[in-house]
């Protein structure tokens, strides 16, 4: 038996001594640091307690669903006529506030551009400005043209006329 333990260790390959350093030094270079295990351990906590209430919260949803449906449909009648009443007297008075911030804020454009402090954009209005300019003046210039061409045309046409 002494015999049969001497010839196993005798046939297992020689471990080389740097092999196991290597890896353990690769180890240690890609092992976090304090800073990163706080973290991760944040994030863990964090996900579980989320994860949590989540939970609770659509415990409590599918209960008060069970509980408060047949008041629900009882009422409906009265509810769906509200909401509507509601919903529209919101999105009428959003719909006025947007409104109402839309015309401040044009009429405060207007006012620094006619003032010349130059807003976001007054570049662009020039731009078109004299592009609408140089457009009507190009136009001008044709319809003189044409028209002279065309008066000549009827002279031709009718002498006496």
């Amino acid at each position: 038996m002494a015999d049969r333990n001497t010839i196993m260790v005798s046939q297992r390959p020689p471990r080389s001594p740097t092999h196991g350093g290597e890896f353990l030094r690769k180890l240690h270079e890609h092992a976090p640091n304090s800073s990163q295990l706080v973290g991760f351990l944040t994030l863990v906590v964090s996900g579980a307690i989320l994860l949590f209430l989540t939970g609770l919260t659509m415990t409590a949803t599918v209960l008060g669903l069970i509980f408060f449906t047949p008041l629900i449909l009882i009422s409906s009648p009265i509810w769906v006529p509200v909401g509507i009443v509601l919903f529209i007297a919101i999105s009428g008075f959003l719909s006025v506030c947007g409104f109402g911030v839309g015309s401040v804020a044009a009429a405060s454009w207007i006012y620094r551009y006619f003032s010349g402090m130059h807003p976001v954009g007054s570049d662009r209005v020039d731009y078109a400005r004299s592009r609408i300019v140089d457009t009507a003046s190009h136009v001008k210039d044709y319809a003189r043209e044409y028209g002279g061409y065309l008066h000549n045309k009827v002279k031709d046409a009718a002498p006496g006329a």
